[in-house]
C-alpha cells in the first residue's frame, strides 16, 4: 500500500515527538545524532528507499526505520573510529553529568538503573512505557520474536524492580 506523499508528511509530523524521542533512546541520549538520524530516516522515507507496506501500523514501521537507521548511524561511526583512533585508546564510558543535571533524585536512580540493562531490554522498555507501544509492536520495531520481546520485557523489569530496591535498601 503505497501512501501519497502529502499523507507520509502529514504522519511524519504527526508523529515527529514520539519519533524524536524514540531517536534519543537509540542514539543514547546523544541529541546532536538522534536529530542526524531522524532527518536520515525522514528522508529515506520521502524518497522511497523506505517503504511502508501495511504489515504493521504506521509509528511501528516508522520506529522501524529511525531503530535501523541508527544502527547505520553507529556502525559508520565505529568505523570511522577505528579508521582514525589508536586501538589503544578507549571512549570514557563514565556519564555525562550534564545529562543528568535536572533530574529528580529518584529519576536519576531510574536512569542509573536502566543503564545496567541490556540494550534491548533498555530498548524494549522505553517503546512500551514512553511510546506506548504493545510488545508486539515493540517486537515489530526491534525486528525480534514476540516470545523475545516478552523474555526482555518481564527480564527488565524484573532487574528494575531489584536495583531500585537495593537502593531503596541503603
Amino acid at each position: 500500500m503505497e501512501i501519497a506523499r502529502a499523507n507520509v508528511e502529514a504522519e511524519l509530523e504527526r508523529y515527529h515527538a514520539d519519533c524524536f524521542a524514540w531517536a534519543m533512546a537509540c542514539c543514547g541520549r546523544d541529541r546532536t545524532e538522534a536529530e542526524d538520524v531522524l532527518q536520515t530516516s525522514y528522508l529515506k522515507v520521502l524518497d522511497g528507499r523506505a517503504v511502508f507496506s501495511s504489515r504493521s501500523a504506521l509509528k511501528t514501521w516508522l520506529f522501524g526505520v529511525i531503530r535501523r537507521t541508527a544502527a547505520e548511524h553507529r556502525r559508520w561511526r565505529a568505523l570511522r573510529r577505528f579508521r582514525s583512533v589508536s586501538l589503544t585508546e578507549r571512549a570514557d564510558p563514565s556519564p555525562d553529568p550534564a545529562a543528568v543535571v535536572g533530574h529528580s533524585e529518584s529519576a536519576a536512580r531510574l536512569v542509573g538503573a536502566l543503564a545496567t540493562l541490556s540494550a534491548r531490554q533498555r530498548q524494549l522498555l522505553h517503546l512500551v512505557f514512553y511510546q506506548d507501544l504493545t510488545i508486539g509492536e515493540a517486537a515489530g520495531v526491534l525486528g525480534i520474536s514476540i516470545g523475545a520481546a516478552r523474555t526482555h520485557y518481564e527480564r527488565g523489569k524484573q532487574r528494575l524492580r531489584e536495583l531500585l530496591t537495593m537502593e531503596d535498601d541503603r
